[in-house]
């Protein structure tokens, strides 16, 4: 996964930001790594690879996917998902518990940080333990 943005920020900058930053971004970075995926492993067309989409990117979805790769987290990685969860957030989830909803967005801070600082191996890696 290249950058297909240029970051501006240093990794001392990226820790001021807010966990919901890093989430709003991880938000993002995911989604656009699983589209990738099944464009290049399906020849779906785009409702169903919308629909095969959704599967993966809802909140309980990704929450599933933190509790598989947590035992794989590095100290650093720890503290933040522990950031993210821990972050107060107004929004409340349409189709999921809060709990499941924090460890969802614990999940996006992770992927958000990940890639605002330029960590896209480790992205990588951790997406594919699943």
């Amino acid at each position: 996964m290249e950058d297909i943005i240029n970051i501006e920020k240093n990794e001392q900058e990226v820790n001021m930001l807010s966990p919901l930053t890093w989430a709003y971004v991880g938000d993002s970075v995911y989604e656009l790594y699983v589209r990738t995926k099944l464009i290049n492993e399906t020849k779906l067309k785009p409702h169903k690879l919308h629909i095969e989409t959704i599967k993966y990117v809802k909140a309980s979805a990704q929450a599933e996917l933190l509790k598989k790769i947590q035992n794989n987290l590095t100290q650093e990685e720890k503290d933040i998902v522990r950031r993210g969860r821990n972050t107060e957030n107004h929004h409340l989830p349409k189709n999921c518990d809060v709990q499941t909803y924090m460890y969802a967005t614990a999940f996006e801070a992770l992927i958000g940080y990940l890639y605002l600082t330029k960590q896209n191996t480790r992205i990588k890696e951790l997406l594919n333990l699943d």
